[in-house]
Parts: structure tokens; C-alpha cells; sequence
């Protein structure tokens, strides 16, 4: 029933307004608090370390409890975040309450994704998660460039206010679509726990964290390269956010049409952005035009990426989807924390003109992986 996957979609865009909506406005925020834009970048690193390190027990914790319950308790916690964030309280509270989503982020994830899937056909799975996935394109198209559009014309307290207000709207879409999922038959926790000693799974894992870790080395600091690198103000660059969301929309229906054809095929076209992106970004110099269309190319390529992380995860874990879309959560997060993190260092030690050859690096790391999977699918090392 797609209903439930459009439900998990709405949801979907105030986890990922909540979580990347601060990327447009960092530049704001350090200048407010009168600190550095690499220590402002812990607003996006702590959460995804949060997510990195208690995603998989929390997931494993909550599979026993009525789904429409746990999606419930989960876009509330993200919608008092986005209100008590936005009365500018001091930097230590506001990391705070930032991070305390981030505990039930993969759980909602997991739990949209399997209540999505429990009414369709196994045949268009791929298609169903791709509906609740688009949440992250959309959230890009609209709510996080549109937070940074409100903060460059008011203030950046106004964009913590639009963040709580699409968590209410999920929260009350939930509340009025689903019905009551009680959970009939609880697995065990080490049925799960077992794909964790399947080699193709730690290689699949090893490419979701590479991959990840090499988009949000650049991609967490969009606002400030864009400023610094290429000149543009902060009004340009919402409108560039938008380009990227527009443009990354088409790519999650795009790859979710070509991921049921060949998972493995899909993943890798989409990867390969990481070695072309920093590249163009480099022979765009200060051309503006060049550098727009750039940014959508990157758009197209990096959009897709947590799904098809979890596809090419749970791929080669189909019988724990759950479970196996929480890792893909947590190890992704655990690669934004990094990506985040080392572009912070990068920034602070020489530039953030640098920042995109992370992205190339991690890449080539991310491919590989790819390739360790494929070696040992053929010898059979499941």
C-alpha cells in the first residue's frame, strides 16, 4: 500500500529537515555564538555520532513495539527539538537538544521502511523504499534550502521554527493514517545479530560509512564553500540548495526504478560522483554558470545515496530488513560524523576549497569496498 509509504516519506522530511536543515545556516550560528565554523559543525557531527553509536540497539530495542507507536514518539521528540532551538539558547543546550532526536532518527527509519513494505509486493520493495527515501530529496528541495532562505532574510532562529512545524504535520499524518501495528512475531535478537558475521555484509557496510563520509566532507559545509570558494552570498546559496533538492527529487525516483534492475550497478554509477564532482568543482573555478550546473549534477548523483546504501546493505542481509537499514543508518551517520569532522579539520588547518578532495579520497575507498563484496561474492564468501 503506497499510503504508508508516503506516510514514512512525510515523516522522513522532518528527520532530514531537523538533521541537515543547520548546514545552510552554520555560517549564522558561528557568527552568533562567536565561534569558529568548524566547531558550529558539531551541530551536524554530534547528531550523526549519536545516531552512529546507539542505531542499531535502539532499533533492536524498539522492534518489539507497535510500529505506529514508535513513529509517533519519534516525530514528536523531533518537533519539540525544532521549538526549543529556535529561543537561541546557549550553544551547550542547544547541542543538546539537538542530539536527543538523533537516539530514535534510525528507529523511525527502520520502522518506516518495514511498515512500508509490509503491505506491497515483494517484486517493487526497491520502489516502495525509494517513496520513503524521496523524504531526504524533498526535504532538500524544499524545507532545508527554504531554512536557509528564512535565515538569511530574518533570522536563523525563524528556520528552527519551520523544522518543528513539518514534524507536527508528520506527526498528525501518522497519527491519522496508520493504524495500530503491534508487532505478532518478535525475532530474536541473535537472528539478527548473525548477518553481522556475514563478509559480504561488513563489505557492504565498509562502503555505506566510505561512501557517506565522502559526500558530507564537502557536502556538510555547502553554505561556506559555496561563500568562500565561489563567491556566492547566502541568498544565492539557498537558491543553489533548491537546485540541488529539484534536481535530486528526479535522481531518488530514478535510482529506484534502476536499483530494481541491478542493485549493484546502480550503486556504483551513483558512487562514481564522488571522483567527478570534486573534479568539476575544480575546472569550475569562478565561473558561475559552470558552477550551477555543477551543483546539479552533484545533486542527481549524491541524492540518491542513503537509499541506495540501505538497498546495497540490505541486499546482501535480505532477511533482516530492519536490523540490517539500521546499520546502514548508523554506519551513514558514523560517515557524516567523519565526513563532517574531517572537513572541519581541513577547513581549520588550510581551506574549504580543499574540502571536496575528502570527497575523491573517501570515494576511491567506497569503490573498492565495492569491489571486496564483488571478489568474495564470487567465491562464494556470503
Amino acid at each position: 500500500m503506497r499510503k504508508y509509504a508516503y506516510i514514512g516519506c512525510l515523516g522522513f522530511i522532518g528527520v532530514i529537515t531537523t538533521e541537515f536543515g543547520v548546514i545552510g545556516i552554520l555560517p549564522q550560528i558561528a557568527t552568533y555564538y562567536e565561534i569558529s565554523i568548524d566547531r558550529a559543525g558539531l551541530l551536524l557531527s554530534a547528531f550523526a555520532l549519536v545516531i552512529a553509536l546507539t542505531g542499531p540497539f535502539m532499533t533492536l530495542f524498539a522492534s518489539g513495539f507497535d510500529r505506529k507507536k514508535v513513529m509517533l514518539l519519534s516525530i514528536f521528540l523531533f518537533a519539540i527539538t525544532g521549538l526549543v532551538s529556535s529561543f537561541p539558547p546557549p550553544f551547550w543546550l542547544l547541542m543538546l537538544v539537538r542530539v536527543l532526536p538523533a537516539f530514535l532518527q534510525p528507529v523511525y527509519i527502520a520502522t518506516a521502511l518495514s511498515v512500508a513494505v509490509s503491505q506491497g509486493d515483494k517484486n517493487n520493495e526497491n520502489e516502495l523504499m525509494s517513496i520513503v527515501f524521496s523524504g531526504v530529496a524533498i526535504a532538500m528541495v524544499t524545507t532545508v534550502p527554504f531554512a536557509t532562505y528564512i535565515a538569511s532574510i530574518c533570522s536563523w532562529e525563524y528556520s528552527f521554527y519551520m523544522q518543528s512545524t513539518i514534524s507536527i504535520i508528520a506527526l498528525i499524518a501518522i497519527y491519522v493514517g496508520l493504524p495500530s501495528m503491534p508487532v505478532k512475531e518478535k525475532k530474536s535478537y541473535g537472528s539478527q545479530l548473525k548477518i553481522l558475521k556475514q563478509p559480504t555484509f561488513i563489505a557492504s557496510t565498509a562502503m555505506n560509512f566510505f561512501m557517506i563520509t565522502a559526500w558530507f566532507s564537502t557536502y556538510s559545509y555547502f553554505a561556506d564553500y559555496l561563500n568562500k570558494a565561489k563567491n556566492m552570498n547566502h541568498t544565492m546559496v539557498s537558491y543553489m540548495m533548491l537546485v540541488f533538492g529539484i534536481i535530486g527529487v528526479l535522481a531518488n525516483w530514478t535510482a529506484g526504478k534502476m536499483l530494481d534492475k541491478n542493485i549493484t550497478k546502480t550503486t556504483a554509477f551513483f558512487l562514481s560522483g564522488t571522483i567527478l564532482i570534486p573534479i568539476l568543482l575544480h575546472f569550475s573555478g569562478g565561473n558561475t554558470g559552470a558552477t550551477i550546473v555543477v551543483i546539479g549534477i552533484w545533486g542527481f548523483l549524491y541524492s540518491p545515496s542513503f537509499l541506495n546504501a540501505s538497498t546495497y546493505m540490505i541486499s546482501s542481509a535480505p532477511k533482516s530488513l530492519e536490523f540490517a537499514n539500521s546499520l546502514a543508518t548508523s554506519f551513514g551517520n558514523l560517515g557524516i560524523s567523519l565526513g563532517t569532522t574531517a572537513g572541519g579539520w581541513l577547513i581549520a588547518t588550510k581551506s574549504v576549497v580543499y574540502t571536496p578532495w575528502l570527497t575523491l579520497l573517501f570515494g576511491v575507498l567506497a569503490l573498492l569496498m565495492m569491489g571486496v563484496r564483488r571478489v568474495l561474492e564470487r567465491n562464494n564468501f556470503k
